[in-house]
């Protein structure tokens, strides 16, 4: 039996944590079977201890590349 990831993830305190900018926490979650990078900072909120996070995909997306100079030469005509 394997064990199913998909929804789950988990963070662990920064090795190298150089200022504050930096997480604290870093780590993995996957969502509906899409892998991310996890951070986080611990911080406090209105005098009460919190963790924020920021994710992002840990494989990113690629932009479709256009030769907007071959489009332009083929819509010229001399």
């Amino acid at each position: 039996m394997t064990y199913d990831n998909t929804n789950r993830g988990a963070v662990w305190k920064a090795k190298e944590r150089k200022t504050d900018k930096h997480p604290s926490h870093t780590g993995s979650i996957n969502i509906e079977g899409i892998d991310y990078w996890l951070n986080g900072w611990v911080g406090t909120e209105q005098g009460k201890p919190s963790m924020t996070f920021s994710a992002k995909p840990k494989e990113a997306k690629e932009a479709p590349q256009s030769n907007d100079q071959e489009d332009i030469d083929s819509s010229i005509h001399f």
